[in-house]
């Protein structure tokens, strides 16, 4: 039987339980009809429950997602998806500007950044932290300082924490070679695309073309797929974002955004903007949020004349300052002020976001990227191990750490070979037009984009 994951109603429904307790809906009556049908809580990992439900629990999860939807939040007037009303809750919001477009050795270490950040995290994304833990002490790698390997580890412990089977023959040391395909990198090349074909001003509805014409269904995920399949049933956007698709506060529009920073270099606000029309597609309050915050923290990067902690700094000025993203994120960059061990650290984060959040939620993660970034000073290495050894969606912090930490580097030559030489200067990825594609044609392609008038 075919299980398509992250679209089926019964799975989607425990999802959208969750994510009314976080931001501010009662589903409790709603969940007590639920669970009084035999339904059950969505799969804690995977993209869908293993076996089908019966079609009155599907007719009955449609019924209640859109019943879900329907309910009043409490906390609708500090998290508004509007990009005014967002702008009318930021007292700080940034005023127009720009910067001298970076030369494009500083975008190729973006791109390297980004990849190398994403292959660290590939083997042990979906695992507990413990096990993230366990695999690297077993291999002499901890504190985290070089790529996941299998060698010396026991094979008890593999047994217990397999590798991310997607991952493991492309992304353990002994296995890279070049950069494997990977949504993370999938999503910057779109949006490179995007910027080529209509540049800056380009709508919500472009991106959503661009998505038909040129994205296969399958390498989309979560709250991506959701939408994409709402565009197909002639929903437009940005209804697409909240029309059955409890994954809208998802990390998915945050690893979209770095293109967006990328070709605004020293204009966070302008970055902002540009990341909260693609982000609307698909998201909505914090998964927006989080998008538009790594928007502005990498424009503010790409100048090369900021350190990490004025590019986080910037970038908490165009999230609403009473929203929970905005809380989260200031909450982890002290934590990460206040303590010498990043074990620490994460352990406090963990406590506070994983029992109410999901693993890909866009608010645990984006503040454990703010505590890497702001625990190893903006360093590459320890930025992207941090950000990887903190566990959750380890793949894509990693990636969006190292983007970040690259930029300030400001060369390819700045980041240790041991990271970079692996990935032998190209990727895979299914976007035509740049498989095979070299991190130096990007960095080129990029710096054309940053410097269209």
């Amino acid at each position: 039987m075919l299980r398509v994951t992250w679209v089926q109603p019964e799975d989607l429904l425990g999802h959208e339980l969750r994510q009314a307790a976080l931001d501010g809906r009662e589903p409790s009556r709603i969940a007590a009809r639920w669970t009084a049908a035999g339904g059950l809580d969505a799969p804690r990992t995977a993209g869908a429950s293993p076996g089908g439900a019966s079609r009155y629990l599907r007719l009955l999860a449609e019924d209640l997602l859109d019943e879900l939807a329907e309910l009043p939040s409490s906390l609708a007037e500090d998290e508004p998806t509007d990009l005014g009303r967002i702008r009318s809750l930021c007292p700080d919001w940034p005023a127009p500007g720009g910067a001298r477009v970076p030369d494009p050795a500083r975008y190729e270490a973006a791109w390297l950044g980004r990849a190398v950040g994403c292959l660290l995290g590939k083997p042990v994304e979906k695992l507990p932290l413990d096990a993230v833990r366990d695999l690297a002490r077993a291999a002499g790698n901890w504190p985290l300082s070089g790529y996941f390997t299998a060698r010396g580890v026991p094979a008890d412990l593999l047994l217990a924490h397999p590798w991310n089977r997607r991952s493991a023959a492309t992304s353990l040391a002994e296995n890279i070679d070049g950069m494997p395909e990977d949504d993370d990198l999938n999503y910057p090349l779109l949006n490179l695309l995007l910027l080529q074909r209509h540049g800056r001003s380009f709508t919500t509805a472009d991106v959503a073309r661009l998505w038909l014409d040129e994205l296969p269904a399958g390498r989309t995920f979560t709250a991506e797929r959701i939408a994409y399949r709402n565009l197909l049933s002639g929903i437009e956007p940005p209804h697409t974002a909240r029309h059955r698709n409890p994954f809208r506060e998802w990390i998915g529009a945050l690893i979209r955004a770095d293109v967006h920073g990328w070709t605004n270099p020293g204009a966070p606000a302008a970055a902002a903007e540009q990341a909260h029309r693609d982000a609307v597609l698909t998201h909505t309050a914090g998964g927006v949020y989080a998008a538009m915050f790594t928007a502005a923290v990498v424009a503010t990067a790409a100048t090369g004349t900021h350190d990490v902690h004025a590019c986080l700094r910037t970038g908490l000025t165009v999230v609403p300052p009473r929203s929970r993203l905005a809380l989260a994120v200031a909450d982890a960059v002290q934590l990460a002020e206040q303590h010498d061990d990043f074990d620490t650290v994460v352990d406090a984060l963990h406590a506070r976001h994983s029992p109410a959040h999901h693993w890909v939620h866009a608010l645990p993660n984006t503040a454990l990227v703010a505590a890497a970034l702001t625990h190893a000073d903006g360093d590459f290495t320890g930025s992207i191990c941090r950000a990887v050894s903190g566990g959750w969606d380890t793949d894509s912090n990693g990636a969006t750490a190292g983007s970040v930490a690259a930029l300030l580097a400001g060369s390819p030559a700045a980041l240790p070979d041991r990271w970079t030489a692996p990935l032998k200067n190209r990727l895979a990825t299914s976007v035509p037009g740049f498989d095979g594609t070299g991190f130096d044609t990007l960095a080129q392609l990029t710096h054309r984009e940053a410097s269209r008038p």
